[in-house]
């Protein structure tokens, strides 16, 4: 029971975070250019619970990856449909790696805080806080590289769809409907993720955490035993 409950203290305000600013950075760009829809219904907040998914927060806590209720995009009222969708497609990426970048500086400078100082016991504050931000780091790396797959619904679907021609961006936003399940079946069933994304996510965490790195790793051992 108490690891359960270390493992959600380490998770919990790194991960509604993560998914609450990517949801949040979609919004606050498309009503940027022209779309109010996501502010007219109160996405446009901080506040976790109205955009958590419970799905989405189920898995967080078994797979430690997890996702929110996406922000409505009416993309009819942009200024430039098909250009700003690609904006407003990477701004939710964009905005994880902006995370994860944080998390990595502050991170690195905890640690060199600890290794440096005698805290006595302000290190009890320390200790738990370079664990959350060694998971944040993770967890914004994972969902920015994971969005930018280029299936719908995920941002690199969007952003793909933006880019093509209209005769094949029609069609290939048809696949949305199979999108989840597209998904799963590239995730699990084809070499994708151990070949591709899960070499992508360790190299941008060791670029990012350097010699701390293996902070991040020791952390999501701990999370999945």
């Amino acid at each position: 029971m108490e690891n359960f409950v270390a493992k959600i203290s380490i998770m919990l305000v790194p991960a509604l975070l993560a998914v609450t600013l990517h949801e949040v950075a979609h919004g606050y760009v498309a009503d940027r250019f022209g779309d109010p829809t996501a502010r007219l219904l109160g996405r446009l907040t901080l506040n976790p619970l109205k955009h958590l998914d419970p799905i989405g927060t189920l898995a967080l806590i078994v797979f430690k990856f997890g996702w929110a209720r996406p922000v409505p995009v009416n993309y009819r009222n942009l200024r430039n449909p098909k250009t700003d969708m690609i904006w407003v497609s990477l701004a939710g990426p964009a905005t994880n790696l902006g995370l994860a970048v944080f998390s990595a500086l502050s991170m690195r400078f905890l640690m060199l805080l600890r290794s440096t100082s005698d805290l006595g016991e302000f290190g009890n504050i320390i200790d738990p806080l370079s664990l959350m931000a060694a998971f944040s780091l993770y967890i914004n790396v994972i969902l920015g590289i994971f969005n930018l797959i280029p299936i719908p619904p995920l941002d690199g679907g969007r952003i793909l769809s933006a880019i093509l021609p209209d005769k094949y961006s029609d069609f290939f936003n048809r696949l949305e409907y199979f999108g989840f399940i597209i998904i799963l079946f590239v995730i699990f069933y084809t070499p994708v993720w151990p070949l591709v994304l899960q070499p992508l996510v360790s190299l941008c965490v060791h670029v990012l955490a350097g010699k701390d790195s293996a902070v991040v790793f020791q952390v999501l051992n701990f999370l999945q035993t």
